[in-house]
């Protein structure tokens, strides 16, 4: 029976809609346009009642394998990120003529973490989605596996349409995939049932979560169930789904499994920094800085550092630890592995004066700062 909770996908003013691969495919890995166009034919019904959607999209990838004379998707990065390369293009093309036929013009916008972790790149992103959307356009969203490095890897578009729907405000996501819900148990098995609704981690806790086992996709069940976590923790209404239901969920009804927000919506790309990026080196503070950074939210200043582990660029993720090791934060950093460890025990106002002004600033800025 619907709850009240459905109402947020058939009320919704802007959604974000997420379809994996092996929606979009042949057994064989080709993309198969009359899944595709039956997948638009929904989406365009409802932006025809007014809804602005955004449509995360994998597929570019599986997209690519025929083109190239693949038999099977590619497991080396190089060949992945090649694939990715011719299969972007045939990927938006077929949105494109799809969606034309209901007078609708696409927009490609491929994403990476570093796209949005930082403070510039965060606003102009969220700048794009709103006017295209302000402009009528549907836009469709990628991770850029171009030229992705480790950002190519389990479930990424499964967090990415979670991240979205937070970056542009969304009133609810979609999560479609060839798996019609959640179930409690391999949906094979006699007795095993739907569950229809998940309020919060507790619901889960006697579920044993499964991939989908689909051979041209990277994402399975923990990474849908992982990206909706993210999506209500920041008060987004997520519904799980196969896309042959995606009519009946984006109406509100009773499929599928549905996610109920558990937090409120906040701002901030920091999201992004800590569920979309992986640290690239970790800092280890003392007792006083892990409080003045977990208790106080204060800046990381290089006084409270005790060292510097890992290779990393300024700008760059990195952990900051405590004595044991454990991760309390993470943060975008402002010197490079290379040059921090000189600064250590130092303060700033010291660094400044034998190093010059530019050294008076934060190692991590309370602004470019999310705990864990």
């Amino acid at each position: 029976m619907p709850t009240p909770r459905h109402a947020d996908l058939r009320t919704a003013r802007r959604l974000v809609v997420k379809v994996g691969s092996s929606s979009l495919t042949t057994p064989d890995g080709a993309l198969d346009h009359t899944r595709l166009r039956a997948l638009v034919d929904v989406i365009a019904a409802r932006r025809s009642r007014g809804t602005q959607i955004v449509l995360v999209s994998s597929g570019a990838i599986a997209a690519g394998i025929t083109p190239l004379g693949l038999l099977r998707r590619p497991r080396d990065l190089a060949t992945q990120q090649a694939a990715a390369s011719v299969g972007q293009g045939a990927l938006v093309a077929a949105y494109s003529l799809a969606f034309g036929v209901y007078d609708l013009t696409v927009g490609q916008v491929l994403l990476t973490a570093d796209d949005v972790t930082r403070r510039s790149h965060y606003a102009n992103a969220r700048r794009t989605l709103d006017r295209l959307l302000d402009l009528g356009v549907v836009p469709v969203v990628n991770e850029n596996d171009t030229v992705a490095t480790h950002e190519i890897r389990f479930g990424d578009n499964d967090r990415l349409a979670a991240l979205v729907a937070h970056l542009v405000h969304a009133d609810a996501l979609v999560l479609l995939s060839d798996v019609d819900a959640l179930y409690d148990g391999p949906p094979s098995r006699a007795g095993t049932s739907r569950i229809p609704l998940v309020r919060g981690a507790v619901d889960l806790n006697s579920v044993k979560i499964r991939g989908s086992g689909a051979g041209v996709g990277t994402g399975g069940m923990t990474t849908k169930v992982e990206a909706a976590a993210i999506a209500t923790a920041a008060g987004i209404t997520t519904m799980l789904t196969s896309t042959e239901q995606a009519a009946q969920a984006m109406a509100g009804e009773d499929v599928g499994t549905l996610f109920a927000p558990t937090g409120s919506r906040r701002a901030s790309r920091l999201l992004w920094l800590a569920h979309a990026t992986t640290a690239r080196g970790r800092l280890i503070l003392d007792d006083g800085a892990v409080a003045a950074v977990v208790d106080r939210r204060k800046s990381l200043l290089p006084a409270g550092i005790l060292r510097v582990e890992g290779r990393f660029g300024d700008g760059d993720p990195v952990d900051l630890c405590d004595t044991v090791g454990r991760a309390v934060a993470r943060g975008l950093v402002n010197y490079d592995s290379i040059e921090l460890p000189g600064l250590l025990g130092r303060t700033t106002h010291d660094l400044a004066r034998e190093l010059g002004p530019t050294y008076e600033r934060e190692v991590v800025h309370r602004d470019d700062l999310v705990l864990l």
